[in-house]
């Protein structure tokens, strides 16, 4: 049975750093694209970043570009989002996603098959 935990999140202040969680139960986590997407109550979800399957190359929005990175662990099955310089407009529930490897890295969640249950991060002094 293919599963993905995240864990990691909670509050902290205006500033500072987490590093999320994603550990993969059912398949191999290396092989697949795994993307990072966050919703924000009243918005829709939205791509964070993600990390290809095939040749570990990775993309960021915008938004947190230079300030998130990504990285997987595949002695555990695990891939990370350290996020770091964490602003209010970060809170939301964060979430990693699955699919089979493409050639073309996309933030699109409707592109991905497999989800977590979310793990919920919350910026504010």
């Amino acid at each position: 049975q293919v599963q993905l935990v995240e864990s990691g999140g909670g509050l902290v202040q205006p500033g500072g750093s987490l590093r999320l969680s994603c550990a993969a139960s059912g398949f191999t986590l290396d092989y697949y694209d795994i993307g990072w997407f966050r919703q924000a109550p009243g918005k829709e979800r939205e791509g964070v970043s993600c990390i290809s399957g095939s040749d570990g190359s990775t993309y960021f929005a915008d938004s947190v570009k230079g300030r998130f990175t990504i990285s997987r662990d595949n002695a555990k099955n695990t891939v990370y989002l350290q996020m770091n310089s964490l602003k209010p407009e970060d809170t939301g529930v964060y979430y990693c996603a699955a699919r089979t490897p493409s050639a073309v890295a996309s933030l699109v969640p409707d592109l991905y098959d497999y989800w977590g249950q979310g793990t919920q991060v919350t910026v504010s002094s």
